[in-house]
């Protein structure tokens, strides 16, 4: 049985479908990517998922069962926007939160106290939100939706404003979050995270699913049209080999642009005809060239 699962769901608002019969299924313990550009339906899929609002078709199932009362209670939710109240104490803004999610206070204290511990900054306990950095603020956010120890946790860009350090730090607590049972739904502009972090995705583009499934056969899907090239000395000839499109010199060697996975062989012979090769790739496709070529020109910001 899958732990969350999205069968066909649908949400208009007056003549305008932001949800158009999108279904998905995550099981826990399991990362899923929800990606999409501004208005493809993404916060409205999270926000029914977390029973904001009702689908106006379909259902969504919570281990076989709909939307009931005490549901809330497992819940984790990260926005994008921060939440929080700036001029109300950390300490006071969490341990109600979590109160409301039924933990006790003195629970929900030790809770708090072990990730500000965990995220180093345990001096923040008693600082407003105000008075925090931007990246500091995102930290108790995601705090905030995960003190009180959800089974499924929404997330719609964890990351944002974190320095890389944070954003390792951050990346280890959600893999621990999966390794220890939670079903995550995951939103991001980063594709990288999404490949590094999920197992599936689904794409979105105007309300319907455009892309879906595991990021390696996606991936798997579409041909490899990029060369990486590094050698000890001047290649030349590369424009006029059958099948490359483009030859950019880089600090560190080339990057070449091919139309056909048979050109790669050809540029290999043509280096190492003329120097030593030290470092010769036929890159698969990113996840963020698959978006690109899936939605076309829309921005994913």
């Amino acid at each position: 049985m899958k732990t969350l699962q999205l069968d066909r769901i649908v949400k208009q608002y007056g003549d305008k479908t932001a949800v158009n019969e999108i279904s998905l299924s995550v099981e826990a313990g399991e990362i899923y990517g929800l990606l999409g550009a501004n208005g493809a339906g993404k916060t409205t899929t999270m926000r029914m998922v977390l029973g904001l609002i009702y689908p106006d078709a379909g259902q969504i199932l919570y281990n076989g069962k709909a939307y009931h009362k005490g549901l809330e209670q497992l819940f984790g939710y990260l926005p994008e926007e921060r939440g929080l109240y700036p001029k109300v104490k950390v300490s006071d803004q969490v341990l109600y939160l979590a109160q409301l999610r039924g933990m006790s206070r003195s629970d929900a204290d030790k809770s708090l106290k072990y990730w500000l511990e965990r995220f180093q900054v345990p001096e923040n306990y008693n600082k407003k939100i105000e008075e925090l950095s931007k990246g500091n603020q995102q930290k108790i956010g995601f705090i905030a939706s995960i003190v009180h120890n959800p089974k499924f946790i929404i997330m719609d860009e964890a990351f944002s404003g974190l320095d890389p350090v944070n954003v390792e730090l951050m990346k280890e607590t959600v893999k621990e979050l999966r390794d220890n049972g939670a079903t995550i739904l995951f939103s991001t502009h980063r594709m990288e995270h999404v490949e590094e972090l999920c197992r599936q995705t689904t794409i979105l583009k105007k309300g319907e699913a455009v892309l879906q499934g595991a990021v390696r056969d996606l991936k798997a899907k579409y041909p490899r049209e990029k060369v990486i090239l590094r050698t000890t000395g001047e290649v030349t000839g590369l424009e006029q080999i059958a099948g490359v499109k483009q030859v950019d010199r880089t600090e560190t060697g080339y990057i070449i642009n091919i139309a056909d996975e048979s050109a790669a062989q050809h540029i290999l012979q043509q280096a190492m005809s003329q120097s030593t090769v030290e470092h010769f790739e036929v890159k698969e496709p990113t996840l963020n060239d698959i978006f690109i070529k899936a939605v076309g020109g829309e921005s994913n910001a």
